[in-house]
């Protein structure tokens, strides 16, 4: 039996592997794919503190070293529930795993939600972007376009509006449901551009690298090319929490509804990162979590 049980690798995960270790604490982290979560999406971060420049997948290689030397062990298998009994807690897996805890981290993170058109995956960080902070400077002096119309991508075309020559918006209703100060503000600005009522219906590439997109029209099934330097998509996300609703409050988007503590109304169960109701989520909240949730853990095992 373990000390703690991690699930996910992402910068949550890790961190709280690292502080669980530094404690003294037995730590198995479980993740189901790669480590790093979605900043292995940022071919260059900046915005880390103390480092320049990285790509999110060296962040993901140096901290998975940094714990595997610390002394934490590692299972790749997805989790899909923890049943609680007495004083332990037992993690159990898809592939027919069952692993035994005195407290377990949830750090299972987030995915974007994704257009569904072909060739999406594999232009990921490279022509298309999730995060406007992460990667809009990449940008500067371009044209970009913005998939979305809610909060998060008037948000998102903001920001890109005050780097890139250009942003068009690209949103599939027939109006922008985000908030109308929101709208206001982006629409004062001459370099915004907006097409409502379109769905991208394709991606463009020229000698292989991603060049624009192709709208659709709804009601006239017009299609038209817009040719760009970058896709931003804000469209949503998705956390995976349904395995452990039983467990941990969720709010009405699927997110852990916690405290700054990272506790849940399960003695010895904790939630970090992306998972949990936030209004930031940046690499630098996620690793704030991580450490929060993993000092919660080693009180809440120190105290038993």
């Amino acid at each position: 039996m373990y000390d703690i049980i991690v699930i996910g690798g992402g910068p949550a995960g890790m961190t709280a592997a690292l502080y669980a270790r530094r404690n003294g604490k037995t730590v198995l982290v479980i993740e189901k794919s790669g480590f790093g979560g979605q900043i292995t999406h940022s071919p260059k971060v900046e915005n880390y503190p103390g480092t320049l420049s990285m790509s999110g997948n060296e962040f993901a290689d140096h901290t998975l070293d940094q714990i595997l030397a610390q002394g934490a062990e590692i299972e790749f298998e997805t989790v899909n529930g923890i049943r609680t009994e007495s004083d332990r807690k037992i993690v159990l897996t898809e592939e027919g795993s069952a692993f035994e805890a005195r407290a377990v981290i949830v750090a299972t993170g987030v995915k974007h939600r994704m257009l569904g058109l072909e060739g999406e995956e594999e232009l990921v960080g490279e022509g298309i972007s999730f995060c406007a902070v992460c990667d809009g400077d990449f940008y500067t002096g371009k044209t970009v376009c913005v998939a979305g119309g809610g909060n998060s991508a008037l948000q998102e075309a903001v920001l890109l509006a005050e780097k890139c020559e250009k942003v068009i918006m690209l949103q599939d209703l027939p109006v922008f449901t985000g908030e109308t100060r929101l709208q206001e503000v982006l629409f004062a600005r001459p370099n915004v551009e907006s097409f409502t009522g379109v769905k991208i219906t394709r991606l463009l590439r020229e000698n292989g690298a991603f060049s624009g997109v192709e709208i659709t029209k709804s009601e006239s099934g017009e299609t038209q090319q817009i040719a760009c330097d970058g896709l931003f998509v804000a469209i949503g996300l998705i956390p995976e929490n349904e395995p452990f609703a039983d467990l941990a409050d969720l709010n009405g988007y699927g997110y852990f509804e916690s405290d700054e503590n990272c506790e849940t109304k399960t003695p010895g169960l904790f939630v970090a990162g992306d998972c949990r109701s936030k209004r930031i989520r940046q690499i630098a909240t996620a690793i704030a979590d991580g450490a929060t949730a993993a000092l919660a853990a080693c009180r809440y095992l120190d105290m038993a």
